[in-house]
């Protein structure tokens, strides 16, 4: 069954960017992989590390083009997410949101994106989608009294912006219950939370809202987000389901990460392989084998599934199926890296090597509960079976 899409917008070209333009994403690549090692111990990205990405265009990828962003498609973003993430994977995953994010502000109403956005499509926005006990109350002036604690707020520490989701148990005729408020940073208490194993420079703390007044035309409802019902006229990226394209901004950082691991270990292995005999080349060649296989695989799935959420029908199916694929693209490089990691010897296992932390990142990644294959399986099989 075909999803019902709105019209595509009009063509506008007030200060319409090119998406990552050559020189910003050299200057963001170059930064990202001078910063990699910091952010790690720091536990967030470096300023400069975070301007340069900012930018190159990130944030303002997918913000409407009346803004002044570029409202670009998810094959190219993709690409530069995965690229970023062969310099570093914490940068390509707050790279890869921020850029979601500006998508999700796209759901406000008009005066709630021009508080966002009227003067600059680059402005970074956290998001934290997930209720678990924040609230939002509609008072008696029509705007919302909004509390609560969110988890794992990426980028946290470098926005200007955050999107808060919250039950509004007060209306539950609203699809979902749940709807989306749009806060400036300086209202919300960060917490540090974030010491994790893997995309440790991401700095996702948890963060805290006292209740605080939002104005209705800074909310909007979960559901539509998630469904994709953006309105008349959106733009076909504002327009995509949330599982269109989502699960594949979670797997194009860990793709990057598992080319860096990949080249590291070639390079180590290169003239080990040189200088033995073949009995000990034959290991060095089958592990490189299968493991640069699997990382082209789940480049090759990503850019199909890219190419599937620009320019397919968006259907049930469909949506199913690029699922799927975000879930068996990450398994294998997680695969992949696994086997670089236990065939690297020392060098694989020293705490600054590059395969231990491209190690510890996609594993990271992997955990993400979009990405957890079960789920994808029930999903597409559902959706397949139901022909």
């Amino acid at each position: 069954m075909t999803l019902s899409m709105p019209k595509q917008a009009a063509t506008v070209d007030r200060r319409q960017p090119s998406p990552f333009p050559g020189p910003l994403m050299e200057r963001a690549l170059a930064t990202a992989a001078r910063g990699a090692e910091v952010a790690e111990q720091q536990r967030q990205l470096g300023a400069d590390t975070v301007e340069a990405l900012t930018v190159a265009g990130f944030p303002a990828h997918f913000v409407p083009r009346r803004w002044g962003g570029a409202e670009g498609g998810f094959a190219p973003l993709l690409r530069a997410v995965a690229e970023v993430g062969e310099a570093c994977a914490s940068a390509a995953w707050c790279a890869g949101l921020w850029a979601a994010h500006g998508r999700f502000g796209a759901y406000l109403p008009p005066e709630g994106q021009r508080e966002l956005w009227a003067d600059t499509p680059q402005v970074r926005i956290a998001a934290a989608l997930a209720p678990h006990g924040a609230q939002g109350v509609r008072t008696g002036r029509g705007d919302w009294t909004v509390s609560g604690t969110w988890d794992l707020v990426s980028g946290i520490d470098h926005a200007q912006w955050v999107l808060l989701a919250a039950a509004v148990p007060e209306a539950p005729q609203e699809r979902g219950g749940v709807r989306v408020f749009a806060v400036p940073y300086e209202d919300v208490q960060v917490v540090d939370t974030w010491h994790s194993t893997g995309l440790c420079g991401t700095g996702s703390n948890s963060v805290v809202l006292k209740p605080t007044s939002v104005p209705h035309h800074r909310t909007f409802l979960l559901a539509d987000l998630l469904a994709g019902r953006a309105g008349e006229g959106a733009a076909r990226c504002h327009a995509a389901p949330a599982q269109l394209a989502g699960g594949l901004i979670f797997g194009a950082p860990a793709v990057g990460a598992a080319r860096a691991a990949l080249r590291a270990w070639t390079a180590w292995a290169a003239p080990r392989a040189a200088a033995g005999a073949a009995a000990s080349r034959g290991p060095l060649h089958r592990g490189l084998a299968r493991s640069s296989a699997e990382v082209d695989a789940a480049g090759l799935m990503l850019a199909e599934a890219a190419r599937r959420a620009d320019e397919d029908p968006v259907t049930r199916l469909g949506v199913a199926r690029n699922h799927r694929d975000a879930a068996v693209l990450v398994d294998l490089v997680v695969t992949a890296v696994e086997r670089l990691f236990r065939t690297g010897g020392l060098h694989a296992r020293d705490g600054a090597g590059t395969v231990q932390r491209c190690w510890r990142d996609v594993h990271s990644v992997a955990a993400h509960a979009v990405l957890q294959f079960e789920e994808a399986a029930t999903h597409y099989g559902t959706e397949a079976l139901a022909r």
